[in-house]
């Protein structure tokens, strides 16, 4: 807890004027210190400060600024005496006491620094308490994994360190072991409403919890949190008390959580097994052989979509999430996805990141590889999306928005302004007054034509020509040459976008 407006003035020994004569008003907690000689200081505190002034400006009535403090939840004001002030303001002394806000004289010898030093000490103190307190609890729960029952131990070590209830729960939901006073029912009830039902999902698709579940209701706060890593989660735990987690004991429910799945992780052999086994059917379905890539998957529980089929490429963290819903593998680093078309936009949801995504498509060598490819074409704009802010982080393009774009939706975005900054640079640099830029755009945007291409600039088309010209100088290319015109366009377009 931060410490008490009462601590604050009985270590710094200030002077109470006003506003503490009514039960608990020294016992607010004070979050901070802040200083203001602002007629409405209010803007910039959050509530809860211990608010210093000298009242510089502070002349007349004072019950409007008083109000302001006590609707922001202030928990006191000290005011430095002996500087615009000799003493504290009548009228802010009876302002305070109407309003019950607890007024503090602040001596002349005592520097206003103090005061915000202290408060921070106090609150840096109680901080390292509550560090060392979770150390403590987290070293207990390390013991009691250790002990001969090992994940039974730890379940009935964190009910006693959150002064609450706790239950270690199966895959499907069913109880393995809880501690006496255990009321796990609603979690159980929400798993199973959770849990894909025959004819909700394809029949491959595994349900699963996200990181971590809260539920509440009056008197009741339960955090439950899934174990083991893999397809699906090889159990969950519950933990469960009648008032609301702390920082220090939400520590603690991690804590254990990773204790838990370390003692559950036994299978982690096999789990990495599992994944170079779909690594190796990716392989199978780019060669053709996608009856062997079937009959090698079928052991595993998991199978491949029907087609027509969108390959998805994302961050190599990513393939976790999207590997407990459809079949996923890593290729040099980045985590590809073979999904039914109507599931890409749900699994790219579930990567949390950018994701490309493939046309869709059927089965075969030729065709997989071109999705493929397209999905990492696609995955390298949404990262450079994502980092420039145009859409959010989590981002899904797919490669027809690419092909939408033209020809520079295509290509990667650093190349091609390098292209077209050394394309144009020599018109770039010419030092006329003619914009032979705009006017070779006018140029091909009309094909060549000169009329139409020199009523667009406003000039006569003699001028254009000329300007034609000195361009065709400057570039020492041929602007009949049709290849020259592709080029000299790409290079403009990459420049507008850039």
């Amino acid at each position: 807890m931060p410490p008490s407006l009462r601590t604050v003035v009985r270590r710094v020994r200030l002077r109470p004027l006003a506003g503490t004569s009514r039960q608990g008003a020294l016992d607010a907690a004070v979050r901070w210190v802040a200083v203001s000689e602002l007629a409405d200081p209010t803007p910039y505190l959050e509530g809860g400060e211990l608010l210093l002034t000298t009242g510089l400006r502070m002349e007349g009535e004072q019950s409007g600024y008083v109000a302001r403090l006590v609707a922001r939840g202030v928990a006191g004001l000290g005011f430095g005496v002996g500087v615009s002030h000799e003493d504290v303001p009548p009228a802010l002394v009876e302002a305070a006491e109407e309003a019950g806000l607890p007024l503090l004289a602040v001596p002349r010898e005592t520097p206003f620094i103090a005061i915000g030093k202290l408060v921070s000490e106090l609150l840096a103190a109680e901080q390292y308490e509550e560090v060392t307190r979770a150390f403590a609890a987290q070293g207990r729960l390390t013991r009691a994994a250790l002990r001969p029952e090992g994940t039974h131990a730890v379940i009935d070590r964190l009910a006693k360190e959150v002064g609450g209830w706790a239950a270690l729960l199966g895959e499907t939901g069913e109880i393995v072991h809880a501690t006496p006073d255990a009321v796990p029912g609603e979690v159980i009830a929400e798993l199973a409403r959770r849990r894909p039902r025959p004819g909700d999902e394809p029949r491959c698709a595994e349900g699963r919890l996200p990181a971590s579940l809260a539920l509440s209701g009056p008197g009741e706060h339960i955090v439950v949190q899934p174990l083991g890593g893999g397809v699906r989660p090889r159990g969950y735990f519950a933990v469960g008390a009648a008032h609301p987690f702390s920082p220090v004991t939400h520590t603690l429910v991690n804590a254990a959580g990773s204790l838990l799945t370390l003692a559950m992780e036994q299978g982690v052999t096999r789990f990495m097994a599992e994944r170079r086994i779909r690594t190796a059917t990716l392989e199978l379905l780019l060669a053709g052989e996608e009856g062997h890539a079937r009959a090698v998957l079928e052991p595993l529980g998991a199978c491949l979509p029907e087609p027509p089929l969108v390959v998805l490429a994302a961050d190599a963290a990513a393939l976790e999430a999207m590997e407990s819903r459809v079949f996923a593998a890593d290729v040099e680093g980045v985590a590809f996805a073979v999904v039914g078309e109507g599931e890409a936009a749900r699994v790219a949801r579930d990567a949390g990141g950018p994701v490309g995504a493939s046309l869709p498509g059927p089965y075969g060598a030729a065709a997989l590889r071109g999705a493929l490819e397209q999905a990492s074409r696609a995955l390298e704009t949404a990262r450079l999306r994502a980092r420039a802010g145009e859409r959010p982080a989590s981002v899904l393009v797919g490669f027809g928005e690419l092909a939408g774009q033209g020809l520079l939706g295509l290509l990667d975005p650093a190349a091609a302004q390098a292209f077209s900054a050394a394309v144009l640079a020599p018109l770039a640099g010419y030092g006329s007054r003619a914009d032979l830029v705009a006017s070779l755009r006018a140029y091909l945007e009309s094909n060549g034509h000169w009329d139409a291409a020199a009523q667009r600039l406003g000039v006569h088309r003699h001028t254009l020509r000329y300007r034609m010209k000195r361009v065709a100088e400057l570039l020492g290319r041929d602007l009949d040459d049709p290849g020259v015109r592709a080029e000299l366009w790409l290079a403009l377009e990459a420049a507008r976008r850039g």
